[in-house]
C-alpha cells in the first residue's frame, strides 16, 4: 500500500506507524507523514481513492500509469509536475531529476513487472539450464552437462519473466546452453531453465524413449540370435557364422551409429573438455566392442587361430546393442525420476491462480495473472486464491497461509491488513490493492531462493569433486590392466576374453551414482524444508546446520512478539502523564525505531496532539533529541540523557521494578531535567519456550544477546530459562560475540530479525532470520523461518541431519558399488569360481546404481519435520 501523504510504497506487515481514520487503517513511511495526516486527513484522502467496500462495484483505480513515479512509486501530479520522460509512446513523470535519471538508464528495469508472462517463471536475463552434479556448469539451451554428461534441468528463476527457454545440467548447474542437448562438462541431458506453471515435455527425456524404442526393434533379432546360440549351444538354422555375423552388423550398426550417437557425443564432449565421465567409459566400452566385431566380421582372418573357439571369431555386436539399449532405459527412467526431485518447487509454482478478477469503475473482468499491475483493485471471492501480495480495502474473511508458512490455522483479514498471493481465501470476500506482482511477490522471492539452494554445493560436494576428478582414468587404467592380465595369464581364447572384460569394467564403472549424491539430496531436501515454511538459502548452511552446537538468539522480534508496547508511564516534577507521553511523542515520531513506534501508537490511542520536533538528531541504539516549543526534549536510555548533561532523579528502585518486570525503561528529559519514565514490554512468543526446549534436548547451548539492558533482559532470560545473558549489546558487540565464541571452536548459529542482528547474521557459521525481519537480516541469514517461529530451528536441524545421512548413504553405496563392481568386472572372481561379469549385466548395474542414489534421495521428501 502507499503512504497516502507522500506516496511511497509501505509494507504494511512492516510498517510501524499507522492511523485510523473512516473504518479504514492507513500506513505510513515515517511519523512525520503520519503527523502531517492526523492533522487534517481528508486532505490527503480525495473521494476517488476512497473505496465504497459494502459495493466494490464503483471501486477505481488510484493511480494512473502516468501519475506514478516508476522509480520510487511516489504519487506525482502529472499536471504539475516539471520532470517527465517519454518511453515507448508513453509519458511517465517523475518527483525528482535523480528518479527521472536512473529511469533513463534502464527503463526496462521499472517496467518489467508491469506485465508477466505467468506460464515462465525464471531467475536471469535469457534463463538457464545447469548440470544438478556440476551446478556451475550454465547452459541456454536443454542438452546434456559437458562435463559430467548428465541432462542439464531447468535452473529455475523468478527475477525476469521473458519468453526463452534455456538449459542446465542438473550435476554441473554452471553449465548453461540456449538449446537442449547434453552437459559438455559430465555428459547428462541438460534440463530447462524455466520452470512452468504447467508441466511441459521434456525434449531429452522424449528423445530418449524414441531411441530406446528403435534400439529394442533393432536390438531384439540380434540378441536373440546371440541368445541362440548361447543357450541351444548352436546356431539357428540355416545360418553359418558369416551369415549371422553379417545379419548382426546390419542391424547393430544403426544402433550403434544413431541411437546411441548421444553417448558417443558426449563421450567426445568429455574428451574435449578433460572432463571424463560416465559416457567417455561407455563410448569406450561400446566403442571398442563394435570395432572387435566388425574386424571379425569383415576380416577374421586378421585374427590368429590363438583366438578362435573353434575355428570360428565369436562378435560381440549383442553386447554393444544390449549396453546402448540399457543405458538409454536407465537415462529414461533416471530422467522420470529426475523430475520428482523438483516436484516440491513446482508445487510452490502451481499455487498461483492463472487468473485474476480486476474492479474498474463498475466493470469487473477475469486477466491474466501476468497482467496484474500495482495499483490494481482485485476481487478475491470465496475459495479463491489470492492472486498477488497486496493490501485489503474492502471485506473482511479468514485467509489459509499454511501452503506458504506451515501454519495451519486461518488469518482473519479487513481492511487495512496485507494479504500473500498463492494464499486461499476462506468463505468472506476481499477486495484487495495489488502492490507487489510478479517477480516482488514472496511466492517468487521464496521460489528463488529455494532454487538458488537447490543449484548450490554442499562442502562435502568438494570431496566428491576430488574423487570424480581421477576416477574414469583409474578405471581406463583399470581395463587396461585386466586386458594385459588376460592376455597374459588367461584361458583361450585370451584376446575375446580380453576384450569382454575390458567392456565390463568400462561399463560397471559410474562416476554419476557419486555425482548424483550430494546434490540430488540437497534439492529434495531444500524443497521439503519450502514446504515447512523454512528457506535454506544455501547447501553449505544445511550441512552445518546439523554441527551447530551454540544458538545465539536476540530478544525483540525473536523470543518476543516484536510489537512493543508502552505499559507503564511514571510522570516526575508535577507534570502530567498525558504531556510526558505527548512530549516523548513528538520527538519520536520522526524515528523509526521499534521502540518510537510503541511511544506513538500508545500517543495515537489517547488521541493527543502531537507537536513537530525541531532540529531532530538522533543516536542510533541510544536516543533522539528534538526541540519541541522552543524546549530541548531528550528521550532514550539514561547513559543517552547522562551524555547530554541531563540532571537524572533517583528512579533507581522503580527502574529495577519495570525492568524485572521485563518492561525497557526509557527515560524523558526537558529542558535539561528528568520530568519521567515510560516502561515498554514485549511479550513473548507463545511458541518460545516449547522451542527452546526441544533445542535443549537435542543439546544445544543457548545464548541471549539484546541490546535492552540487564535487568530487562534478566527477567526474559528467567521466564524463558535461558541462564547465558549479555545485554547492552550494540550491532558490533554481537557480531565480535558470535566471532569470540566461534574462535573457540564452537559452531554458532544467530537467530534474529532486525538491522541490528545482521552483522552478527553474517558472521555466525549459520544466520536464521525471522520471515517478519527486515530485509538487511533476511539478506544476511542463511535460513529464513517463514513463521517467525523458533521451532522451525528445531525443525531445520532434523531437516540437516536426515539430509545429510542421506548424502552419506547415497556416498557410502556409490563407493561401496565401485569399489567391488569394478575389481568383479575386471575378473577377480574368475580363478576362485569362475565367475565372469558379462558386459550385460555390467551395464544393468550401472543403470541401477544411479537410479538407488534418486530413489535413496527422494525417500527425503517424507521426513517428519
Amino acid at each position: 500500500m502507499r503512504d497516502p501523504v507522500c506516496g511511497m510504497r509501505v509494507e504494511p506487515e512492516r510498517s510501524r506507524f499507522s492511523s485510523e481514520h473512516g473504518g479504514k487503517v492507513y500506513r505510513f513511511c515515517c511519523g512525520g507523514c503520519l503527523a502531517t495526516f492526523n492533522e487534517n486527513p481528508t486532505q490527503f484522502l480525495p473521494e476517488v481513492i476512497e473505496p465504497q467496500i459494502a459495493d466494490a462495484t464503483d471501486l477505481t483505480m488510484s493511480d494512473s500509469p502516468g501519475s506514478v513515479d516508476p522509480v520510487c512509486g511516489m504519487t506525482v501530479d502529472a499536471a504539475t509536475s516539471a520532470i517527465s520522460y517519454e518511453h515507448s509512446g508513453c509519458t511517465y513523470y517523475f518527483c525528482c531529476d535523480a528518479c527521472c535519471e536512473k529511469f533513463k538508464s534502464d527503463p526496462r528495469r521499472y517496467l518489467e513487472n508491469k506485465v508477466v508472462n505467468h506460464d515462465l517463471i525464471k531467475l536471469g536475463e535469457g534463463g538457464r539450464f545447469t548440470c544438478p552434479m556440476d551446478p556451475e556448469v550454465r547452459e541456454s539451451e536443454p542438452g546434456a552437462c559437458p562435463k559430467c554428461g548428465m541432462a542439464l534441468e531447468v535452473e529455475l528463476d523468478v527475477a525476469a519473466f521473458q519468453t526463452t527457454v534455456d538449459y542446465i545440467c542438473p550435476m554441473d548447474p554452471e553449465v548453461q546452453e540456449s538449446a537442449p542437448g547434453a552437459c559438455p562438462k559430465c555428459g547428462m541431458a541438460l534440463q530447462p531453465h524455466t520452470l512452468r506453471t504447467t508441466e511441459q515435455g521434456n525434449p531429452e527425456l522424449e528423445d530418449m524413449t524414441r531411441r530406446c524404442c528403435w534400439g529394442v526393434i533393432f536390438g531384439a533379432p540380434i540378441f536373440l540370435l546371440a541368445m541362440t546360440e548361447m543357450v541351444l549351444g548352436t546356431r539357428a538354422p540355416m545360418l553359418d557364422r558369416a551369415t549371422s555375423n553379417w545379419i548382426q552388423l546390419a542391424l547393430s550398426t544403426p544402433v550403434v551409429w544413431w541411437v546411441g550417437r548421444p553417448f558417443f557425443e558426449r563421450a567426445w564432449a568429455s574428451m574435449v573438455n578433460r572432463s571424463p565421465n560416465m559416457f567417455t567409459l561407455i563410448g569406450l566400452g561400446v566403442g571398442s566392442a563394435y570395432a572387435y566385431s566388425v574386424t571379425a566380421t569383415l576380416a577374421p582372418g586378421l585374427f590368429p587361430s590363438g583366438m578362435r573357439l573353434a575355428g570360428e571369431v565369436e562378435p560381440y555386436f549383442d553386447t554393444s546393442v544390449v549396453i546402448i539399449v540399457l543405458g538409454l532405459l536407465g537415462q529414461v527412467l533416471e530422467l522420470r525420476a529426475r523430475s520428482r526431485t523438483g516436484a516440491a518447487l513446482r508445487a510452490l509454482v502451481g499455487l498461483s491462480p492463472p487468473t485474476a478478477r480486476r474492479v474498474t469503475g463498475n466493470l469487473e473482468e477475469d486477466i491474466p495473472l501476468g497482467a496484474v499491475q500495482i495499483g490494481d483493485l482485485l476481487r478475491v471471492r470465496p475459495g479463491e486464491r489470492v492472486p498477488v501480495d497486496g493490501v485489503v480495502v474492502g471485506g473482511t474473511s479468514s485467509v489459509d497461509e499454511s501452503m506458504l508458512t506451515g501454519e495451519p490455522v486461518p488469518i482473519e483479514k479487513a481492511v487495512g491488513l496485507p494479504v500473500v498471493g498463492a494464499t486461499l481465501n476462506g468463505g468472506g470476500t476481499l477486495v484487495m490493492r495489488a502492490e507487489k506482482v510478479g517477480a516482488e511477490t514472496l511466492l517468487a522471492q521464496i521460489i528463488k531462493m529455494v532454487s538458488e539452494a537447490q543449484r548450490s554445493r554442499a562442502p562435502i560436494q568438494h570431496l566428491v569433486d576430488r574423487v570424480a576428478w581421477v576416477f574414469v582414468p583409474v578405471v581406463v587404467a583399470t581395463a587396461l590392466l585386466a586386458v594385459v592380465g588376460w592376455l597374459l595369464w588367461g584361458p583361450e581364447p585370451r584376446l575375446a576374453m580380453a576384450m569382454v572384460t575390458m567392456v565390463a569394467v568400462l561399463i560397471i564403472a559410474c562416476p554419476c551414482a557419486l555425482g548424483l549424491a550430494t546434490p540430488m539430496a540437497v534439492m529434495v531436501g531444500t524443497g521439503r524444508g519450502a514446504e515447512a515454511g523454512v528457506l535454506i538459502k544455501s547447501a553449505e548452511s544445511l550441512e552445518i546446520l546439523e554441527k551447530v552446537d551454540t544458538l545465539v538468539v536476540d530478544k525483540t522480534g525473536t523470543l518476543t512478539e516484536g510489537n512493543p508496547t508502552v505499559v507503564t508511564i511514571e510522570p516526575i516534577g508535577g507534570i502530567s502523564a498525558c504531556e510526558l507521553l505527548r512530549l516523548a511523542a513528538g520527538v519520536e515520531r520522526a524515528s523509526q525505531h521499534p521502540l518510537a513506534a510503541a511511544i506513538m501508537e500508545a500517543a495515537s490511542a489517547r488521541s493527543l496532539d502531537l507537536p513537530s520536533p525541531e532540529n531532530f538528531q538522533t543516536e542510533v541504539g541510544l536516543g533522539v533529541t528534538g526541540v519541541i516549543e522552543g524546549n530541548l526534549v531528550t528521550v532514550g536510555t539514561a547513559a543517552f540523557l547522562e551524555a547530554c548533561g541531563v540532571d537524572r532523579v533517583d528512579l533507581t528502585p522503580r527502574v529495577q521494578e519495570l525492568r524485572q518486570q521485563g518492561q525497557t525503561v526509557v527515560y524523558v528529559a526537558v529542558a535539561g531535567q528528568l520530568v519521567g519514565v515510560l516502561g515498554v514490554a514485549d511479550s513473548v512468543k507463545p511458541t518460545t519456550p516449547k522451542a527452546l526446549a526441544q533445542l535443549r534436548n537435542e543439546g544445544l547451548r543457548i545464548v541471549m544477546v539484546t541490546g535492552d539492558s540487564q535487568l530487562t533482559a534478566a527477567a526474559v532470560a528467567a521466564q524463558l530459562g535461558i541462564e547465558e545473558v549479555v545485554s547492552g549489546a550494540m550491532p558490533a558487540d554481537k557480531r565480535r560475540i558470535v566471532a569470540e565464541m566461534q574462535a573457540a571452536g564452537h559452531v554458532v548459529a544467530m537467530a534474529g530479525d532486525g538491522i541490528n542482528d545482521a552483522p552478527a547474521l553474517a558472521e555466525a557459521a549459520v544466520g536464521i532470520a525471522m520471515g517478519a525481519g527486515s530485509d538487511i537480516a533476511l539478506e544476511s541469514a542463511g535460513v529464513t523461518l517463514l513463521r517467525s517461529d523458533l521451532q522451525g530451528i528445531a525443525q531445520v536441524r532434523r531437516l540437516s541431519r536426515a539430509t545429510m545421512r542421506n548424502i552419506r548413504q547415497n556416498l557410502f553405496f556409490a563407493f561401496i558399488y565401485n569399489a567391488v563392481g569394478v575389481p568383479v568386472a575386471a575378473g577377480l572372481l574368475y580363478p576362485f569360481f569362475g565367475v565372469l561379469v558379462s558386459p550385460i549385466w555390467a551395464s544393468v548395474a550401472m543403470t541401477f546404481s544411479s537410479l538407488s542414489v534418486i530413489s535413496n534421495s527422494l525417500r527425503l521428501r517424507g521426513v517428519k519435520l
